[in-house]
C-alpha cells in the first residue's frame, strides 16, 4: 500500500459478554495448554535438526535460499516451510550478528510467528528472538511493527540487526521521538519498523487527524484521484497497522495501557491562569479535616461543610469564573489534588524550569506529556513556576483500543502467567511459557517485614554492608526518584560509592545497568530503568555468589517485584534477591487505609502475618487496577457503538 494514500484503520478485536464471555474464557484456556509449550519445543528441535543443512552452504547459497522462501512467505506459508526458513534465518543471524539461537530461543520465535504472547526469563535473549521472527513476519510485506518501552531500545536493537536484516533482505526503520515527519515515513514503508507504543499511536492519531476531513470512503477515493503527490503535507506516515510484536508486553499491555494517548494543541487562557494563582493562595488557608478530607484510595478530595464557606468567602470578592459555585470548588480541589498527591520526586521532577512527569511504571520522564483539567498548572504554580498555557485536546485513543486493532499480534516479557487471563480477555493473546536454556539457580531469601520505615532503612543498610563486604555486586530497587536519592545520601554516610539511576539521570542508563554486574558495585535504579539491558557478571562475581538484588518497597503488582528479582541469576548464573517491607509503605497503608469500607476482613488484617498482609495489599492493589482497566474497556465499548451508530467507525 503506498503510505501516500490514506488507510482504513481495522476495527479493534471484539470483546465478549455474558455466556460467550465464559466460552471464550474456555478457549483461552485450551490456547495456553502446557501441550503448546511442549509442541513449540518440539518444531524448535527440528528446526535445530535442519541445521547442517544450511551451515554448509556459503553466503550467496544462503541469500539464495532466503529469497526462495521469502517468495513462500508472500504467499501462505506451510508448516514445513516454516521450519525450514527458520532455520535458514537462524544461520544468518550466526553469520552477521555472531549469535546462534537456543533451541529456546527458536521455540520463542516460532511462537510469536504464531501469534503468542511468550514468557521468556530475563537474559534468555529476547532480542534474537524478536529479530528471527521479524524476518518471518516482514517477508509478508505487510505493515509490521516491533514496539519496545523506550527510543534507546528502539535505536539499538534496529541498529545491531540491521546487518542480520539486510542479509535476509529485509529493510529496516525505526521510529523515535524527534524524528522528522518523512523520517517516519520511509521508516514505516520497511519492512520492519522499530519503535515504541507511544509513536506508533502518535502517528496514527496524526494520519486519522489529517484524514478527518474526507471521512467516507468516496470522498477519501475523490481526494485521493484530485490530490496531488507533491502535497506531502497531506499524506499520512503510515502504511497501515497490521501486524506487531511487543517487547515487554505486561508493561505495555497491562500496566501502561489505561493511559490514553492524547494529542493536544495549547490554548493561551490568561483568566484560567489567574484563577489558578488565586487557588494557590486559597488552599494555603485551608486545613485537612476542618475544611475537607483525603481518600488517598483513588486521590480524591471531599470538601467539608466548613470548607465550603471557608472557599465561598474567601473568593467572595473574585471576579469571573469565582462566582460558579462548582467551578471555584473545582479549581480549590485541583490545587490541593496537586499538593497532596503529586508529589515532586514521585510523580514528576522539575528540568530546566518545567514539570516534568515521571512514568510511575517505568521511573521515565515524560517531557512531552501534561495533564489535564489545570491539574498541571496548578503544579508548575506550586512549584513557583510561570503557569504554561493549557492544553485542548485534538484526538486520544485509549492503548487497550489502539493494540486490539492489530490484525495480528504477539509479544514477549519475562512475566506474564499472572496476566494471562486478563490477556486472553482483552486481546485474545494466549501466553505461552518456555524454560530457560539453562536451570536458574537464583535464591530468594525470606522476606524482611518491619513494623516502621526507620527499622526497614536500617535492616536495608546493613544487607547492603554485608554484601557489599563480599565483594558482590548490589542491584538496589525503588519505586521513585525520592527514595533512589533517600538511599543515595544514606550510602554517602556510609561511605559507600554508588551508581544511581532515575528519572533525572537518564543519560548513561544502559552503561549503568550493564556495569551492574562488576565486582563491589552499587547500582541504585528507580522500578524498570535499563529493561531490556542485560546485566553480565564479572568472571570473580560468579565464584562469590552473583549478583544481589534488593527490593526497597512491594510494587503495585507482584508481577513486578518478579521483573525486579529477573535481574539475577540470568543464564544460570548465581544470584540472590531480597524484599523488604514495612507497614508504613504506601502500597500497605494505601491498601489497607482505602479498603476498609470495600473488605470486610481488612478489619482482621492485624490478625494476620505480616507476610499476608503484603500479600493482601498488593492484590487489593492489583484488583484496583484491574477495574480501572475494565472501565477503559467499558468507555472503549461504548465509543465503538456510539461510533458505529453514527457511521464514523
Amino acid at each position: 500500500m503506498a503510505s501516500d494514500q490514506f488507510y482504513q484503520v481495522p476495527k479493534p478485536r471484539p470483546m465478549y459478554r455474558g455466556l460467550d464471555s465464559v466460552m471464550h474464557g474456555w478457549i483461552g484456556a485450551y490456547q495456553r495448554r502446557s501441550a503448546i509449550g511442549r509442541q513449540l519445543l518440539q518444531d524448535a528441535e527440528a528446526v535445530d535438526a535442519l541445521a547442517p543443512r544450511f551451515e554448509v552452504m556459503n553466503d550467496h547459497e544462503l541469500r539464495a535460499a532466503l529469497l526462495e522462501f521469502r517468495s513462500v512467505f508472500l504467499r501462505r506459508p506451510k508448516h514445513d516451510a516454516e521450519l525450514e526458513a527458520l532455520a535458514a534465518v537462524r544461520e544468518a543471524a550466526f553469520r552477521t550478528v555472531g549469535l546462534k539461537a537456543f533451541v529456546v530461543q527458536l521455540a520463542g520465535a516460532l511462537a510469536l510467528n504464531r501469534g503468542h504472547l511468550v514468557e521468556m526469563a530475563t537474559g534468555e535473549g529476547k532480542t534474537l528472538t524478536a529479530g528471527l521472527a521479524a524476518v518471518l513476519i516482514g517477508w509478508t510485506r505487510k505493515p509490521f511493527h516491533v514496539m519496545t518501552v523506550n527510543d534507546y531500545l528502539v535505536a539499538r536493537d534496529a541498529s545491531w540487526l540491521e546487518p542480520f536484516y539486510e542479509f535476509c533482505r529485509i529493510r529496516v526503520g525505526k521510529v523515535v521521538g524527534g524524528a522528522s515527519e518523512e523520517e517516519r515515513r520511509e521508516a514505516h514503508r520497511c519492512d520492519v519498523t522499530y519503535t515504541t507504543s507511544r509513536e506508533l499511536l502518535a502517528d496514527l492519531l496524526r494520519d486519522q487527524m489529517k484524514n478527518r476531513d474526507s471521512a467516507t470512503r468516496s470522498r477519501r477515493i475523490l481526494k485521493q484521484m484530485t490530490q496531488s503527490r507533491m502535497q506531502g503535507n497531506q499524506r499520512g506516515v503510515l502504511r497501515g497497522i497490521h501486524m506487531a510484536v511487543v517487547d515487554e508486553a505486561d508493561s505495555i499491555l497491562i500496566d501502561e495501557a489505561v493511559t490514553p494517548l492524547i494529542i493536544s494543541s495549547p490554548r493561551p487562557n490568561e483568566s484560567l491562569k489567574k484563577a489558578i494563582y488565586h487557588a494557590d493562595a486559597l488552599v494555603r488557608q485551608l486545613s485537612e479535616r476542618d475544611h475537607y478530607t483525603v481518600q488517598s484510595t483513588y486521590k480524591e478530595i471531599y470538601f467539608t461543610e466548613a470548607g465550603r464557606q471557608k472557599i465561598e468567602s474567601l473568593s467572595h470578592d473574585w471576579p469571573g469564573i469565582w462566582k460558579s459555585e462548582a467551578r471555584r470548588e473545582e479549581l480549590v480541589r485541583q490545587a490541593l489534588v496537586g499538593r497532596v498527591f503529586f508529589l515532586k520526586g514521585k510523580q514528576y521532577i522539575v528540568q530546566d524550569g518545567k514539570v516534568v512527569i515521571v512514568d510511575e511504571f517505568t521511573g521515565r520522564p515524560m517531557p512531552q506529556r501534561s495533564w489535564r483539567q489545570g491539574l498541571h498548572q496548578a503544579i508548575e504554580v506550586k512549584e513557583g513556576l510561570k503557569p504554561s498555557d493549557p492544553s485542548e485536546t485534538v484526538a486520544r485513543m485509549s492503548f487497550q483500543r489502539f493494540f486490539r486493532c492489530f490484525t495480528k499480534l504477539s509479544g514477549m516479557t519475562g512475566t506474564a502467567r499472572e496476566s494471562a487471563r486478563e490477556l486472553w480477555r482483552i486481546y485474545q493473546l494466549p501466553v505461552v511459557c518456555l524454560p530457560s536454556n539453562k536451570p536458574c539457580i537464583r535464591r530468594q531469601h525470606q522476606r524482611v517485614i518491619t513494623t516502621d520505615e526507620a527499622s526497614k532503612w536500617h535492616a536495608v543498610m546493613e544487607e547492603i554492608k554485608a554484601v557489599h563486604h563480599q565483594g558482590r555486586p548490589i542491584l538496589i530497587g525503588t519505586r521513585n526518584v525520592h527514595v533512589s536519592e533517600k538511599i543515595g545520601e544514606m550510602l554517602d554516610e556510609a561511605g559507600l560509592r554508588y551508581q544511581i539511576l532515575n528519572a533525572t539521570r537518564l543519560s548513561e542508563e544502559a552503561m549503568i545497568v550493564a556495569r551492574a554486574g562488576e565486582k563491589g558495585r552499587i547500582t541504585v535504579a528507580t522500578n524498570m530503568a535499563g529493561r531490556g539491558t542485560d546485566i553480565k557478571l564479572d568472571p570473580d562475581v560468579s565464584a562469590l555468589g552473583g549478583l544481589h538484588v534488593i527490593a526497597t518497597e512491594p510494587h503495585e503488582t507482584g508481577r513486578v517485584d518478579r521483573q525486579l528479582f529477573g535481574r539475577c541469576g540470568r543464564q544460570g548464573d548465581p544470584g540472590t534477591a531480597r524484599m523488604f517491607a514495612s507497614m508504613e509503605d504506601e502500597i500497605i497503608v494505601r491498601a489497607l487505609k482505602g479498603s476498609e469500607k470495600s473488605y470486610p476482613m481488612t478489619a482482621l488484617s492485624s490478625l494476620l502475618p505480616r507476610p499476608w498482609m503484603v500479600n493482601f495489599a498488593q492484590w487489593i492493589s492489583e484488583r484496583r487496577a484491574y477495574k480501572q482497566r475494565l472501565a477503559v474497556l467499558r468507555a472503549d465499548r461504548w465509543l465503538e457503538e456510539s461510533l458505529s451508530f453514527s457511521g464514523q467507525s
